[in-house]
């Protein structure tokens, strides 16, 4: 056994070049959650579970307890204890989108930059995890508790594998989730999603064939695509292009015409859905054109719904549901998946985060007031969770803020923030980095990427944060 104090920095640089082959081998499987390949062998796709075996069997090369649940989850256990400190990852990844500049399952260094779809949300930060638990074992230091590294499958839709995790294993008693910001996220906005049902319906000279846009209800949409039938399809095409040029260049566009159809095509920014202010919705800005064409039914009052509430709106003021808190910040909503076909039920998927002082029922009834004139079904969407907060004095906070302090020598503060991460599910859980301050965040969008230098530092943090934790 080695002495007590550590140069965790040092040690963490030690492992970097195996850190890094590892997390390249992680990178590399494409773990979007697919239910269209779903079985009940692999109950969100083959994707997510190939990663999930993939870390579970670094766990065994290294010599750490492992346990798999099916396909769901797992956990990477060390020491022993009556209390379990629990670090929740999660190795499937959003949709891939478009505007990649290398493939997205290959990763790439590139300026210190390592790219890769996953490579901040969230393998290469449960990875720098992971490392930091396998340097305190291989540091032989002593500790009194047990480590589990619980890893899921599909944090970025529904938590079906966390949830069936805690229904088999032993819920941790404190813990967080390397899935955030430095230096502490220790409160996180309630998650609520409402659906909006149209008729798919077109009168007139004018219609609308189709309008899709969106890959997931947390991540603002990127890019929008409508079909419309116009007699005079030469003209909606010019009308477009003015459109565009009137947008100073918040997006971009294409119109092709075939025939009597015109194909109408938007790219805007992805965001993160928790923080829609960030993004460029590409759909709303599609709507906000075809509100000037000459629609009718329900297709008229689809794309009239998208414009007047939810354009250019990312705080919810135009429906009615902004709120704030002073310690959890405003209401935040995103309008993230968009389906329209001609004689089919039309949807637009909203989600919501929104802080302490408003509930799900204020905002349905919102919503249900504010589209009283409208023709269209409000429709709540089951699996919200409420807003969670552990105080700033509860010592799990106390001792991560001051680890992240004497590492960094930044100040250390606590904060909230929209999105949601596993740490909600324990009562003492928080999230704690990998990313900086200073940070780019490019979660959820084109070229993701993690700068080398925050994962190792992020290493070091978590690996002294362990210990004391530990200890």
């Amino acid at each position: 056994m080695v002495e007590s104090t550590v140069n965790w920095k040092e040690q963490a640089q030690k492992y970097q070049e195996a850190f890094l082959e590892d997390l390249k081998d992680l990178l590399r499987i494409d773990s979007v959650r697919k239910d269209d390949e779903a079985t009940d062998e692999f109950p969100v796709g083959p994707g997510p579970a190939i990663a999930l075996k993939k870390v579970l069997e670094l766990g065994e090369r290294d010599g750490f307890k492992t346990e798999q649940f099916e396909n769901w989850a797992g956990h990477i256990e060390y020491g022993e204890g009556d209390e379990i400190l629990g670090i929740l990852g999660h190795v499937d990844v959003v949709p891939v989108g478009t505007g990649w500049d290398t493939d997205p399952f290959e990763p790439v260094i590139k300026d210190g930059r390592l790219y890769a779809r996953g490579a901040s949300d969230d393998k290469g930060p449960t990875m720098a995890a992971y490392y930091a638990l396998k340097m305190i074992k291989d540091l032989d230091l002593p500790i009194s508790k047990k480590a589990r590294i619980i890893i899921g499958t599909d944090e970025e839709s529904d938590w079906q594998g966390i949830s069936h995790y805690l229904e088999v294993a032993e819920e941790p008693d404190f813990g967080f989730s390397p899935d955030a910001t430095f230096p502490i996220i220790n409160g996180e906005k309630g998650n609520h999603t409402i659906e909006l049902e149209f008729a798919g319906t077109n009168e007139g000279g004018v219609q609308l064939v189709s309008f899709d846009s969106g890959l997931r209800a947390n991540m603002v949409p990127q890019d929008a695509e409508a079909v419309v039938f116009a007699e005079k399809a030469d003209l909606l095409k010019e009308q477009f292009n003015a459109y565009l040029d009137s947008t100073d260049a918040k997006i971009r566009g294409e119109a092709l015409v075939k025939d009597n159809k015109v194909e109408l095509k938007v790219v805007g920014q992805a965001a993160h859905g928790s923080k829609p202010q960030s993004g460029v919705n590409a759909a709303t800005y599609l709507a906000d054109f075809l509100t000037s064409v000459d629609l009718a039914g329900g297709a008229k009052t689809f794309v009239h719904v998208a414009k007047t509430y939810l354009h250019e709106d990312p705080f919810g003021k135009k429906i009615g549901v902004d709120h704030e808190d002073d310690v959890m910040g405003k209401l935040t909503l995103n309008s993230g998946i968009y389906d329209f076909k001609d004689g089919e039920t039309a949807t637009i998927n909203i989600n919501m985060r929104y802080p302490q002082g408003t509930t799900p029922e204020a905002i349905e009834e919102q919503f249900n007031q504010a589209l009283a004139d409208e023709d269209v079904k409000v429709v709540p969407q089951p699996g919200g969770k409420g807003p969670h907060y552990v105080p700033k004095d509860d010592p799990l906070v106390k001792t991560l803020l001051d680890v992240y302090a004497r590492q960094t020598g930044l100040e250390a503060h606590e904060q909230v923030i929209g999105g949601g991460t596993y740490g909600r599910l324990m009562s003492r859980g928080v999230a704690y980095g990998a990313m900086f301050p200073d940070s780019i965040d490019t979660m959820h969008q084109a070229n993701e990427f993690m700068a080398i230098d925050d994962l190792m530092n992020a290493m070091a943090i978590y690996a002294e944060a362990i210990y004391e934790l530990l200890k």
